[in-house]
């Protein structure tokens, strides 16, 4: 204190003047720091076995409801023996029923079979309270009843009138994540810490097509029965609990483009039969929604070394006159994350994220395995993909995690998540009985004949 004194006036003031704007700065970024927020625990819905579907019941299916000529039977075979989809997938109720329709009935069975189930096995297993929760997300893109699934799952677990609920929908396959997103920003917009339920599903009960629009035929062959419960908390005593932290989220919204909009459309066909199209345009969107989402998050999740390389070799690509190579050219993201859950809604979307980020068979391994396992569960999938990291024991503490899933209209929605302890698969595992059968081998070469 007494050097200070002996400072002259011109020297202390500013001395002074840049202590106080650090002490400043230090304050404002410790109010402003945001609460963690733990993934404390997840569920994946394993339907019974006497639901599971293959190409012979799919092939009986067709026959039996009568709706279907043999050049569309034919067309869905193909699209079946191409989609990557195994022999062990789930199909909705009224598959099974013999009455070969869709009525509200089914969609509401198929719904309460999958969201209370796993909602009952995340919290039996987390020891949290339905009357814990502070938070609900229910996220559903093609069945919105009245009441709403929200209020369904509200009713079945009797949670306080005060919970705050969220009904999602429309939001195609990143409703998983963009359900983490939501939850995340609503807990730490309170006051106190609480507890957050996301659950996810989709309903294809009314969904399924009988008409013969080939764009609308492809979903009745890669769609399948799946739901997935998430306990997201920002109670700091339940960090030593927890799986996982959330350390950031990214949303893209790309729906101001016509291609992009009409990629994946729920709507009717000309005799007015009720489906979702998938258009040829919807894996050139898919990648060109990847790139803008990388775009924004690169810069938060890559280490500065990796962002000096790439920008290294886009600038040698330009030196040398070749701008398709530079527009070409992607980071790595595997100096950012030790695991991928990706978008594995279709094998042609498995292979274009793969040949577009870099990423070799065993980055996908965890993609390809879930969709031949469950078939495109929509917006549960990077959970069943979790699933399998943890089945396969692979998650060490410090690993970084890379959730990435696509929607329509079209939007990318990325969750980042570092593990906080070593995983091991829980005792309602989805993939256990089955996951020293993955990753499947690939197909052999088909044999060639000469002819004489």
């Amino acid at each position: 204190m007494a050097s200070l004194r002996t400072l002259p006036l011109p020297v202390l003031v500013p001395l002074v003047a840049s202590g106080l704007v650090f002490l400043a700065t230090v304050l404002r970024r410790l109010l402003r720091r945001q609460r963690p927020v733990y993934l404390l625990n997840y569920s994946c819905h394993l339907p019974d076995a006497e639901r599971q579907v293959n190409l012979e019941v799919c092939e009986y299916f067709g026959l039996k409801c009568r709706r279907y000529s043999d050049d569309i039977a034919d067309f869905m075979r193909l699209v079946y023996s191409k989609s990557g989809l195994g022999q062990e997938t789930f199909a909705p109720p009224f598959i099974y029923s013999g009455k070969f329709e869709k009525t509200l009935a089914f969609a509401i069975q198929e719904a309460e079979e999958g969201l209370f189930a796993v909602v009952e096995q995340l919290l039996a297993k987390s020891d949290v309270s339905p009357s814990d929760i502070s938070v609900l997300v229910v996220a559903c893109s093609m069945f919105s009843p009245m009441p709403s699934l929200a209020s369904m799952i509200m009713h079945r677990f009797n949670m306080r009138p005060d919970v705050k609920s969220y009904s999602v929908a429309g939001m195609g396959c990143s409703a998983g994540t963009v359900g983490i997103d939501t939850a995340a920003r609503s807990l730490r917009s309170r006051r106190t810490p609480g507890y957050a339920l996301v659950v996810v599903t989709e309903n294809t009960s009314l969904n399924w097509y009988f008409g013969k629009n080939k764009h609308m035929l492809v979903t009745n062959c890669i769609f399948r029965v799946g739901s997935a419960a998430a306990l997201v908390t920002d109670v700091p005593s339940r960090r030593p609990d927890a799986k996982y932290e959330l350390v950031r989220t990214l949303r893209t919204h790309h729906g101001a483009d016509d291609a992009a909009f009409n990629a994946a459309l729920q709507m009717e066909d000309e005799e007015g039969n009720l489906g979702v199209a998938l258009t040829k345009d919807l894996v050139r969107v898919a990648g060109a929604a990847l790139r803008r989402h990388i775009t924004t998050l690169g810069p938060q999740v890559l280490p500065v070394s990796e962002m000096l390389r790439y920008a290294w070799r886009v600038a040698r690509a330009y030196a040398a006159g070749n701008s398709k190579a530079a527009a070409a050219e992607v980071p790595d993201f595997q100096r950012a994350f030790e695991h991928f859950c990706i978008h594995s809604g279709g094998k042609a979307v498995i292979d274009s994220i793969a040949r577009l980020m870099g990423f070799g068979p065993y980055v996908v391994e965890p993609a390809r395995s879930t969709l031949h396992r469950f078939g495109n569960t929509s917006s549960s999938l990077v959970f069943y993909e979790l699933a399998y990291f943890e089945a396969k024991r692979r998650v060490r503490a410090g690993d970084r995690l890379w959730m990435l899933a696509f929607g329509t209209g079209f939007k990318a929605c990325s969750n980042v998540w570092r593990a906080l302890r070593d995983a091991a698969p829980d005792a309602d595992n989805p993939w256990n009985g089955c996951v020293h059968r993955y990753p499947v081998p690939p197909p052999p070469p088909s044999k060639t004949h000469k002819h004489a």
